[in-house]
């Protein structure tokens, strides 16, 4: 019967499914050695019981947690031995590589920029510094860290694309536009590279490239979301209106729930003075996308001609909510108060336009008014 048990306490020990209280570090790394990794994460524990300031022991078990995708837990443990000792070797890669699969991006940058304070060569830290910060849409720093990666790395892809929309969002369309191009001269068929270099183009007053750019992406994938659209927007920019007309209703056959395409579909019938045609498409718009200021100055526009000034009114109102500080709502509606007979209220409307103009140094209305929609 001794020999019995004997033998099945050796069998467990050995299968890593009881451990003696006093594991040592060497009982852990051998478990983990043989892919046991839960046995060798208890073994950990039992070494840190023993010695709970050994800082060692408890970045290994971050380390295991991580492994097996206890990031929370991991996290947890690292600052614990942070706590310890701060310059452990690789432990604030790994408090950031955690926080990363957390999606913590934000609490990501410090251990990243610790690494690199330490060792500015660290490519991996530089990188995920780079899109800890595109997560957190701070697209200047981004960039920043994301040329340098890119660099070390021109195939990755990936890697040249968000470092060309960081340059694209912090409006560096310089950096963006030479940044699409070395992708394209690697992935020339890519509909999604050629739709972002052109709004690098766009962004930089170039619509005609602009225009070369989706029209090339909606030749490759002509139904790919949103490359009919951002084609019409660019055509109705440059007031080509049968054209973005096109387009627009293109985009619809792909998507008829598209809010954007519909707006600017009941844009055009507005400014081709077909009121009729133009209503039903704005409000459609709405239902789809309550937050489409094109659509609420439209119609705003639309009933004031018509004198439907209570319609309007409430129009504008809308736009406003949606954009307070965009004067050309205030002014319209400024007109429409001053139509009524509503002199105190039309003043009101007036003051706050000319607050916004004295506020950026030009008092000259005249150059400023009536204000375009801005595209939403």
């Amino acid at each position: 019967m001794k020999l019995w048990i004997s033998t099945f306490l050796v069998s467990l020990l050995s299968s890593g499914l009881v451990l003696a209280q006093n594991a040592t570090p060497a009982d852990a790394i051998a478990l983990e050695q043989q892919g046991k990794l839960p046995q060798a994460t208890e073994a950990w524990r039992s070494v840190i019981a023993q010695n709970p300031r050994d800082a060692g022991a408890l970045a290994s078990l971050a380390v295991l947690l991580s492994k097996q995708e206890k990031y929370a837990d991991a996290v947890t443990v690292y600052r614990k031995a942070l706590a310890l000792n701060p310059r452990l070797p690789g432990i604030q890669l790994n408090l950031g590589l955690a926080l990363f699969k957390l999606g913590k991006f934000a609490d990501a940058i410090a251990p990243f920029r610790t690494v690199l304070h330490d060792d500015p060569n660290n490519i991996q830290a530089r990188t995920l510094l780079g899109v800890s910060y595109y997560a957190t849409q701070q697209f200047a720093e981004a960039a920043k860290h994301l040329k340098i990666a890119a660099a070390a790395d021109p195939s990755n892809l990936e890697l040249q694309q968000l470092l060309a929309q960081s340059c694209l969002l912090m409006k560096d369309y310089s950096c963006s536009i030479d940044t699409f191009h070395q992708i394209l001269q690697q992935s020339p068929d890519s509909a999604a590279v050629h739709m972002l270099l052109g709004e690098a183009f766009d962004g930089s007053d170039r619509t005609t490239d602009a225009i070369a750019e989706f029209q090339a992406a909606a030749r490759i994938a002509p139904q790919e979301p949103n490359v009919h659209f951002g084609l019409g927007f660019l055509y109705w920019k440059l007031k080509r209106l049968e054209e973005a007309r096109q387009e627009f209703n293109n985009e619809l056959r792909n998507d008829p729930a598209n809010a954007q395409a519909i707006v600017y579909l009941g844009d055009i019938e507005m400014k081709k003075q077909n009121p009729d045609g133009a209503i039903p498409l704005l409000k459609k718009a709405i239902q789809l996308k309550p937050d489409l200021r094109l659509a609420y100055m439209d119609l705003a526009a639309i009933y004031t001609r018509q004198q439907k000034y209570p319609d309007a009114i409430n129009a504008l109102q809308s736009a406003m909510k949606l954009d307070p500080m965009d004067p050309d709502a205030h002014y319209r509606l400024a007109r429409i108060y001053q139509t009524l007979g509503k002199t105190a209220e039309s003043q009101k409307e007036f003051a706050k336009v000319v607050k916004h103009y004295e506020k950026e140094g030009n008092q000259s209305l005249v150059s400023k008014l009536p204000v375009p929609p801005k595209p939403q």
